[in-house]
């Protein structure tokens, strides 16, 4: 397994970079741990969470 980190801020207008991820994750090729999805409503509890610690994987807000 090959760990990378990928910082927002130092690609966030290289559009190409960013599909490629896309692609990867939706291949397979690049894993995501997600530890919980919440409502956008629960962001204030998502803070409370990853403020408390020993949350594995990213917490995500759904906005849908």
């Amino acid at each position: 397994m090959r760990v990378c980190p990928v910082m927002v801020t130092d690609g966030i207008t290289d559009t190409e970079r960013l599909n490629t991820l896309c692609r990867q994750a939706e291949d397979g090729t690049l894993t995501l741990h997600v530890a919980e999805v919440l409502p956008a409503e629960e962001a204030a509890r998502a803070h409370r969470m990853l403020e408390a610690g020993g949350v594995r994987g990213r917490l995500v807000l759904d906005f849908s």
